[in-house]
């Protein structure tokens, strides 16, 4: 009897020390470290809004995006009140002359750096202090890689992954560049009517062609499953970019909601494509079938001759985990940004159709009616300008 007393006892002191270890925990993270950095920021004469538990300025970020975006956009090159007016009018409020304005994303404080010369200082400070952004877990989900790792793990995944990128070789995939780009103009010539006039949706159009080139170019006789990667990492790009948009509260991922599962689902699928294409390609390679190529191949290629060059250390080469992210990562960072650099070329152009008539005369002069050559694309000064 005193036996069970005492094991309730403990229980009881075990729960309500880990109760207590846990809101002392959510207290630290949602009032007091805020509350700390604040005086400290003021201190410096950083101004900005108070902090307000545990929001911050979320739900008024959130009120003013909505805002931005319901409005139409103007064909300008002003585009920051539409994309950030948060940071625009963190600005008028707070910032001016010499000033350094800052706004809250939930509990973290975000300081808005405007002057080139302090941007320099902070990135290339010698002492250290400044370090890459630490993300969520559910961004995690959606690209690691070398854009997010630091220090020598950074040093070793650039050195085995430059190779792959080195002119000669991105020279060898000009055949599928321009395969990719011969078929997106047939399709748009089948749409145009007999005044060859026609509507398409540019955005979506870039998107699906920018997939299609990562596809080839880097999974090469893969590309199939590499189309179905594409897809799903669009579909979870979105799903982390809406997790992004509100406060984020540790361990709510475990939780199995629709679109927590979601998530997980599309993370599993890709890493398991991704994964066996890199065992069959393994596998061509030690039988002498395969070629270097693509970007996997290249990469493939790279690893092991980094591995045998350092075979005595232990984490000389990528694991296959290592790769997946690495292949993720050429997909995130080279579909969203040729996609949306492409749809804002033809904006441009089609705001200023005087420089559709110089680029393309250029191009006829460089190139006439023949395929464009990788040695070729140096002589269009208008157009890589």
């Amino acid at each position: 009897m005193e036996l069970g007393y005492w094991l309730a006892f403990a229980a009881t002191a075990v729960t309500l020390a880990a109760a207590g270890l846990v809101g002392w925990s959510a207290a630290e993270w949602l009032w007091f470290q805020p509350r700390r950095l604040e005086r400290k920021l003021r201190a410096q004469g950083i101004q900005g809004s108070r902090y307000r538990l545990p929001y911050g300025d979320l739900k008024e970020i959130g009120n003013l995006v909505g805002e931005a975006r319901r409005k139409p956009l103007p064909l300008s090159h002003s585009i920051v009140d539409r994309v950030v007016p948060h940071l625009t009018r963190a600005v008028d409020l707070y910032g001016g002359k010499n000033k350094v304005p800052f706004f809250w994303f939930g509990p973290c404080p975000r300081v808005i750096i405007m002057d080139p010369e302090l941007v320099k200082d902070i990135l290339y400070s010698k002492f250290g202090h400044f370090e890459k952004l630490r993300s969520k877990p559910f961004g995690r989900q959606l690209i690691l890689g070398v854009a997010t790792y630091e220090g020598e793990k950074w040093a070793k995944h650039r050195r085995i992954i430059n190779p792959a990128f080195q002119v000669d070789k991105l020279k060898m995939m000009m055949p599928l560049f321009s395969a990719c780009c011969d078929e997106l103009i047939n399709r748009w010539e089948e749409l145009a009517d007999s005044s060859g006039v026609f509507d398409i949706d540019v955005w979506s159009e870039f998107q699906n062609f920018s997939g299609d080139v990562i596809s080839r170019t880097a999974f090469g006789s893969s590309y199939k499953e590499g189309r179905r990667i594409f897809e799903l990492q669009n579909e979870q790009t979105e799903l982390v970019a809406q997790a992004a948009r509100n406060l984020y509260i540790p361990g709510f991922r475990f939780i199995p909601t629709q679109k927590n599962r979601r998530r997980n689902e599309i993370y599993s699928e890709v890493a398991a494509l991704l994964k066996s294409m890199i065992e069959q390609r393994e596998h061509a390679i030690k039988n002498g079938e395969a070629k270097a190529d693509d970007l996997l191949g290249l990469l493939m290629e790279s690893n092991k001759r980094h591995a045998q060059e350092g075979h005595h250390l232990q984490d000389a080469s990528l694991t296959t985990e290592d790769v997946i992210e690495e292949c993720k990562l050429f997909y995130f960072a080279g579909q969203e940004t040729t996609s949306v650099l492409l749809t804002w070329t033809m904006i441009v152009l089609s705001m200023h159709p005087n420089w559709q008539d110089l680029a393309r005369n250029e191009v006829l002069q460089v190139f006439g009616q023949s395929k464009p050559t990788f040695e070729g694309l140096s002589q269009l000064k208008i157009v890589s300008t």
